[in-house]
C-alpha cells in the first residue's frame, strides 16, 4: 500500500503538477516501485532537477536554489538556519533592496551630469553622500555575512600553533576526544596540518593542528629538513588565514616563552588564546 499526494500547479515545489508517493521504508519495496514507474514511462530525475524546474518556473531565484543544496548538506543547527533563511528569500530581498538603492544613486548622478551646466540642483550633495555611505555600509554587511556563512558551513578555522613538542597534537586529540593526531616524545612529529570539526553550541569550529614553528635555513630539497621546512611553511599559511589562534606554550621550558610569542607576532591575529601546557612537569 502507498499514499499518493497530489500537488496542482502552481502550488508545488516545482510549480508544476506533481505527485508524491509515500511507501514503506523497505529498500526492496522502494526499488520495485521505482522500476515499475520507469517501465511505465517515468524518467529518473537528474541531480538538482527539482530545484532547476522550480527556478525555471519562477518559484525561486538562483540564491534560493543554491540554498537548497546548502540545506541538504548542513551538518549543524547554525548552517541549517542560515540555509533556511536564504531559501526563504532573505538574502534575495537584501540584494533587491540594494539594487534599488544603487539605481536611485545612478539616476541622481546621471541627472546631475546631464544638467551640470544648468543652475539646477536635483540632489543635495549631503544626501548623495549619505546615500553612498549607507550603500557602502550595506555592502560591507553583506560581505561580512558571506564570510560568516562560509565559516558556518566549513567551520570557523582555529589554528593550534606553537614551537616543536609544545603539545599541540595532544591538545587537538583532547578537544576531539579521539587520537586524531600522532603523538610521540620526538620533537617535530607533526609535519603537515591535521584538522577536524567540532560543533560547540551549534557552531562548527575547525581545529587545525600545525607543525611546530621553527627557523630552518637553506637546505637540500632531498633532505629531511626540506620536508620539515615545507611543513612549517604550510603552518604559517594556516595561522595567517585562521580566525582564531591557539598558541600552545611549553611551561616546562621557560626559556622558550619569548620565542613562542615571537613566532606568531607577525600575524597580528586579534583572537589569540594562550595555552600554557605541561604545567605539571
Amino acid at each position: 500500500e502507498v499514499l499518493l499526494s497530489v500537488f496542482r500547479a502552481p502550488h508545488s515545489f516545482t510549480g508544476e503538477d506533481s505527485v508524491e508517493i509515500s511507501c514503506h521504508g523497505s529498500l526492496y519495496i522502494q526499488d520495485t516501485l521505482l522500476r515499475t514507474l520507469v517501465e511505465k514511462g517515468a524518467v529518473m530525475a537528474g541531480p538538482g532537477e527539482f530545484s532547476q524546474r522550480a527556478f525555471l518556473n519562477g518559484k525561486m531565484d538562483l540564491a534560493q536554489a543554491e540554498a537548497v543544496a546548502d540545506l541538504i548538506a548542513s551538518e549543524n543547527r547554525t548552517s541549517h538556519k542560515l540555509s533556511m533563511n536564504q531559501m526563504r528569500g532573505v538574502f534575495s530581498q537584501e540584494l533587491s533592496a540594494l539594487r534599488s538603492r544603487l539605481l536611485e544613486l545612478a539616476s541622481l548622478m546621471e541627472l546631475e551630469l546631464d544638467f551640470a551646466g544648468e543652475d539646477v540642483e536635483f540632489a543635495d550633495k549631503h544626501e548623495l553622500r549619505s546615500l553612498v555611505d549607507s550603500l557602502l555600509l550595506r555592502i560591507g554587511n553583506l560581505c561580512d555575512s558571506f564570510r560568516m556563512g562560509n565559516a558556518m558551513k566549513k567551520g570557523i578555522p582555529v589554528a593550534i600553533a606553537g614551537l616543536v613538542n609544545a603539545g599541540k597534537s595532544t591538545l587537538l586529540n583532547v578537544l576531539l576526544g579521539e587520537e586524531k593526531a600522532l603523538v610521540t616524545p620526538v620533537a617535530g612529529t607533526t609535519r603537515d596540518t591535521i584538522e577536524d570539526v567540532l560543533v560547540l553550541d551549534g557552531i562548527p569550529f575547525r581545529f587545525i593542528d600545525t607543525a611546530g614553528l621553527r627557523h630552518i635555513g637553506d637546505v637540500n630539497e632531498l633532505s629531511q629538513e626540506h620536508i620539515e621546512k615545507l611543513g612549517v611553511k604550510r603552518s604559517m599559511e594556516t595561522i595567517r588565514s585562521a580566525a582564531v589562534l591557539m598558541l600552545v606554550i611549553d611551561a616546562s621550558r621557560p626559556e622558550t616563552y619569548s620565542e613562542s610569542l615571537q613566532s606568531v607576532a607577525e600575524f597580528n591575529n586579534e583572537h589569540i588564546l594562550y595555552i600554557i601546557n605541561k604545567i605539571d612537569l
